[in-house]
């Protein structure tokens, strides 16, 4: 009798195969990327205590920056690690003069933090996938400012930019310059914060607003 080749096992073993494969193959990247991002920290002076992280982020510190990460720092900076629809690391940029501060037990992913005068991330706080945090509007908004690069610089306006502890701002969202979130509070993923959120809210939408305030 003909032996009958049983496809959808063999299928079932290769597939547990190529998981294991796949597992090791992150696993030996992962132990590769932390000692190369830790390389990347010291010599960009970046302050920071112990940390893990999945892929390499894109870190820039002017010689005058300061950039300041807490204890049990976690990121993601690759497609593997947070397949939300974001193919970019996490970017840090401190300016000159500037000031970065991310505090204990914060998560992010592919997250964009440009800090041209000064932004500070609490406690507990989550960034989802693509969250972008500006502190400045890069450039002056005035357009006769504009045509000369050195002036469109001097006039960009810049302010602070506060994350108070347990905040969890969603997807995609950008903070722009001069916001303050508050406790506890949730940003909606895609939103566009343009002014500062309460402590115990959930904001959301293009510009953010309050949609509903939490029973904390």
């Amino acid at each position: 009798m003909r032996k009958v080749i049983n496809y959808k096992n063999m299928q079932h073993y290769f597939s547990l195969l190529f998981k294991g494969v796949r597992r090791s193959n992150i696993i030996l990247n992962n132990i590769i990327n932390n000692v190369l991002c830790k390389i990347m920290f010291y010599g960009n002076r970046v302050s920071h205590k112990n940390f893990h992280t999945n892929g390499l982020p894109y870190v820039m510190v002017a010689i005058d920056g300061n950039f300041e990460i807490g204890n049990n720092f976690r990121m993601n900076n690759n497609i593997s690690s947070n397949p939300i629809g974001c193919i970019q690391p996490c970017i840090f940029f401190v300016d000159k003069k500037a000031k970065l501060v991310i505090g204990n037990n914060v998560n992010i992913s592919q997250t964009t933090l440009v800090c041209h005068l000064n932004i500070s991330i609490g406690d507990n706080v989550k960034l989802g996938g693509g969250v972008c945090i500006y502190d400045t509007d890069f450039h002056s908004l005035d357009p006769n400012l504009r045509v000369n690069a050195k002036l469109d610089q001097r006039h960009k306006v810049k302010q602070p930019i506060n994350i108070n502890d347990n905040v969890f701002i969603g997807a995609h969202s950008i903070i722009l310059k001069g916001v303050t979130i508050g406790e506890n509070s949730i940003i909606g993923a895609r939103s566009v914060v343009t002014k500062s959120v309460p402590a115990n809210e959930i904001w959301g939408g293009n510009p953010a607003k309050k949609i509903k305030e939490l029973v904390v």
